[in-house]
Formats: C-alpha cells, sequence, structure tokens
C-alpha cells in the first residue's frame, strides 16, 4: 500500500513540487520514495535511504532529489549539504525525516505523515501546506479516480487533512 501511494505520488508529481515525510523508524518512508521513483518511470532498483549518503538524485520523466535528514545535528549542517539548492522549479524533492527542520522547508510543501497502524499496515497522512501541493494532492485523487475506474487493487485510500497550522 505505501509503494502504490508512493507511485501515484510520483505519476503526478511537478517539477517545483516538495514531499516532506515524517514518521519513526520503519514507518515506510524509504518505501513511499521507492514508489515515487517507480511512479517518475526512473530506475528504481536502486533506491535506498540517503541516511548515511544523506541526498540521492533520480532520473525519470522529472528529477527527483531526495534528502535524508536524520543524521544532521543542525539547521547549519543541513545548508551545507546544499538543502536550500534542492528547491528548484525543474525539480521535485522528497525529504525523509522533515520534522528535524522545519524552519528550513519550504511553506508549500505536501506533508506525508507515515505511522505504523499495526506490524505489517502503515497509515498516510497528507497534509497540503499551501497552493502548490494542494494542486498535487488534487492531482493524485483525480489519479486514484482512473485507477478505481480501471478496477486495479490494492486501493490506497488517501487520508488528508484539509486545514494545516502554519509552521
Amino acid at each position: 500500500m505505501t509503494e502504490s501511494v508512493g507511485k501515484i505520488i510520483g505519476r503526478t508529481l511537478h517539477g517545483g513540487d516538495v514531499v516532506t515525510l515524517i514518521g519513526e523508524l520503519g514507518a515506510g518512508k524509504t518505501t513511499l520514495v521507492h514508489g515515487i521513483v517507480m511512479g517518475l518511470g526512473a530506475p528504481s532498483d536502486s533506491v535506498a535511504s540517503p541516511t548515511f549518503m544523506l541526498m540521492h538524485q533520480y532520473s525519470g520523466r522529472l528529477a527527483l532529489t531526495h534528502m535524508d535528514l536524520y543524521r544532521l545535528r543542525t539547521p547549519e549542517e543541513a545548508e551545507s549539504i546544499g538543502l536550500s539548492e534542492c528547491f528548484t522549479e525543474n525539480d521535485a524533492t522528497v525529504i525523509e525525516w522533515a520534522d528535524r527542520f522545519p524552519c528550513l522547508l519550504p511553506e508549500d510543501r505536501l506533508e506525508v505523515r507515515l505511522a505504523h497502524k499495526t506490524f505489517t499496515t502503515r497509515t498516510a497522512q497528507l497534509i497540503p501546506r499551501g497552493a502548490r501541493s494542494h494542486a498535487l494532492l488534487a492531482r493524485m485523487k483525480k489519479a486514484m479516480g482512473h485507477i478505481r475506474k480501471r478496477g486495479r487493487s490494492p486501493q490506497p485510500r488517501l487520508q488528508t487533512r484539509r486545514k494545516a497550522s502554519s509552521r
């Protein structure tokens, strides 16, 4: 299910979109990114958590920068690896452990909160934080409608929150 949601995100991403991933260890952040990369049409066999490399880049129908902030301790460290330089109009960006440095994130982003529901299942809450991320969420819902019409399964359900507090 987590990978399926990722594929939908990947199919609907546009340049400039930022997706932030929040969740405890093992919640499915890297699995979601695997699906996003597949949805972009990029080779997904090389997707791994960038915890030790801090950043990976993938090329599909759109370039994707995948960052992991887990090991970073200060906002200055995040800036030193070029976090702010990843937010361009041409590429999409996905950031794991984004809640570590919310002050460095663009205000307009799709926040994905992953959590363990049971040992083998996860929940994903999608929170759009701006006009661009609302548009991304609308494209995702439209894509899911097309999937349902074709009768593909499993069919993930998106849990969304309309209004989110500003950070």
